[in-house]
């Protein structure tokens, strides 16, 4: 089969490897039909991660079960279905509390395992044709009969609609909230997407692409270009210099500033001083605890300078970590179904699996235009 192999820092390549195949009595083989790269990606495109060169990558993953192991008994051959990008094995103390994310068997001696991904197991990406799926009637979401027509939305409940409602989650929303989003990525934008379907009174998001805050404003947000303004000044005007109730923290460690410096900690702060007194922040940008390309000998350690000082005088409260997508993506599948959700929107760029060595170097270099990438492995020779 055909696969999107990382080759080293900046360098992925289209190769043929072995067919995934049934290792395991609960394992399913899915034909992928649609599979997206995502920021989180980037990280090991960058070589800022120690993914080994040779392995397949590719976290978000959608397609059609064609082989079914012995011990799967809810999903059949020719089922089509969303698959999170976390892996869980169903039993363990996590995921029975729904804490999927942190699975403790499917990894072990480390609290999570994904596809394709740095430290989260041995398990394939999905950037191919093929992909063998563990602990299959667990993880995957079997979907409706309308799968094909919206598959370009449901794909988007692998990974990054339910991140973005993890971060609304985590920041403890609630109806008639005001909420921030800093970050005007995919996850940031999903954040201020599910905020909105939440029912916020207010939804403001920063970033500084005017491509992406228009996809932002197009759905009802208020956009804030840091280019243009103090977003600390907008944000105090648009809160009548309250503050924002929640925020959702959507960049993570590779934040820059102005002057395009890389400054692990400014989000974090921003948001200490943007939302209001006994306020909540939810983050689900990504903070690793090493970091050996980072500038300063701190943030290798992935320690930041926080403001604990004016967080603890605040009364804030922060929740952090990865999204539990089997605790969202059903109902979301739901709005899907029912037409209160096309996260579909998001998408910018539809390719074939041949084209992604150029599409990571254009979506790398946030190069105007490219929001979302889905891959199509069955299209065109791909």
């Amino acid at each position: 089969m055909r696969a999107v192999v990382y080759k080293g820092p900046h360098q992925v390549q289209v190769e043929n490897v072995p067919d995934a195949k049934l290792e395991h009595p609960t394992d399913v083989v899915v034909r992928i039909t649609s599979t997206n790269i995502c920021g989180s990606d980037l990280h090991m495109y960058q070589g800022r991660t120690d993914f080994e060169e040779g392995r397949i990558i590719g976290h978000e993953n959608l397609g059609e079960v064609v082989e079914v192991g012995k011990g799967v008994h809810k999903v059949h051959k020719g089922d089509r279905v969303c698959l999170p990008f976390n892996i869980g094995c169903g039993f363990c103390k996590n995921c029975e509390a729904g804490k999927t994310a942190f699975c403790l068997e499917a990894n072990p001696g480390f609290a999570g395992a994904a596809y394709g991904y740095a430290k989260m197991g041995p398990y394939s990406g999905g950037q191919a044709e093929y992909l063998r799926v563990p602990y299959a009637d667990f993880n995957c979401l079997v979907l409706p009969e309308d799968a094909a027509e919206k598959e370009n939305d449901y794909v988007m409940l692998t990974d990054i609609f339910p991140t973005g409602w993890h971060a609304t989650e985590l920041a403890g929303m609630r109806d008639g909230d005001s909420v921030l989003v800093w970050g005007d990525g995919p996850v940031g934008i999903m954040a201020a997407y599910s905020a909105v379907l939440r029912d916020a009174r207010q939804v403001m998001i920063v970033g500084h692409h005017a491509d992406r805050l228009k996809l932002a404003e197009d759905f009802g947000a208020i956009t804030i270009n840091e280019s243009d303004v103090d977003p600390q000044e907008a944000i105090a005007e648009h809160t009548q210099g309250e503050g924002a109730d929640r925020a959702c923290e959507c960049v993570g460690y590779q934040a820059h500033n102005q002057d395009g410096e890389e400054q692990p900690n400014l989000v974090m702060n921003n948001l200490v001083k943007a939302v209001r007194p006994t306020g909540a922040i939810g983050v689900v940008g990504l903070f690793v605890p090493e970091d050996p390309g980072a500038a300063s000998e701190m943030n290798q350690r992935g320690q930041i300078a926080f403001d604990m000082g004016l967080f603890f005088e605040k009364g804030q409260r922060m929740a952090t970590g990865q999204a539990d997508v089997k605790a969202y993506n059903r109902q979301l599948a739901d709005l899907v179904f029912h037409d209160k959700a096309q996260p579909s929107f998001l998408l910018s760029h539809e390719l074939t699996l041949d084209e992604a060595p150029d599409a990571y170097e254009n979506f790398d270099k946030r190069a105007e235009g490219w929001t979302k990438v889905v891959l199509k492995p069955g299209k065109n020779g791909g």
